[in-house]
């Protein structure tokens, strides 16, 4: 098994569960938080991860669930989303398209570099500093990223089978994202995870990965 196996370089894993190496340490480019229910967050200087809650100050912060459309359909279901990191390298392509978008602007709490995110699979864990974060899933993106900007939802999503298109998302009742074009899709706006081991976080900061025994792709949580 390899319980327990950490990477301290800049390895990670792609989405066959196969090693590969980037260009350069993982690492935490940017953190934010929000204490309203707001859309996007503020990026700051330092945040505090607390154990089984999430970031101190935020309202996504807590043992059950806070996004607002989880809370009105259980709201006592585990909060599998206490932490929500993105990579940097989609902010690069939104950017590349025309979308003026930066840390914080769709709601993550943690921007990173150099880390495969998508790729990790189910409990992986991730160090930073003295924190300890465990990968729970796949954010799955909604209507209100084209709300932020107009036609940004396409950047987070693709179809699975890498064929380019400019077709719409296909949404669900709730405003998630379903599929493209009728067909299966991959989601890019970040991962979601628990909070293992609480510590402060602030950019720069490297990220280990642990990998887990087996390999469960990431699904929407």
């Amino acid at each position: 098994g390899r319980r327990g196996h950490r990477c301290p370089g800049p390895a990670t894993t792609d989405h066959c569960g196969a090693r590969v190496v980037t260009t350069q340490r993982p690492r935490v480019v940017a953190v934010s938080r929000d204490d309203q229910h707001r859309f996007s967050k503020v990026p700051v200087d330092m945040i505090v991860l607390v154990e089984g809650l999430g970031v101190d100050g935020d309202a996504h912060s807590g043992t059950t669930v806070q996004h607002l459309s989880r809370v009105r359909r259980d709201p006592t279901t585990p909060n599998l989303r206490q932490v929500h990191l993105i990579h940097d390298e989609l902010l690069d392509e939104a950017r590349a398209a025309g979308h003026q978008i930066g840390p914080g602007s769709l709601g993550e709490n943690i921007l990173t570099a150099g880390i495969d995110l998508l790729g990790l699979p189910t409990d992986t864990r991730l160090h930073l500093g003295e924190a300890v974060l465990r990968v729970t899933g796949l954010r799955n993106p909604c209507r209100q990223i084209n709300d932020l900007s107009p036609g940004l939802l396409k950047i987070c999503v693709e179809r699975a089978d890498g064929v380019a298109t400019d077709s719409d998302v296909d949404l669900g009742p709730t405003g998630g994202t379903v599929s493209r074009d009728g067909q299966p899709i991959r989601r890019k706006a970040g991962i979601m995870a628990v909070v293992e081991r609480g510590g402060q976080v602030v950019p720069g900061d490297v990220i280990t990965v642990e990998l887990p025994d087996g390999h469960v792709p990431l699904e929407p949580v």
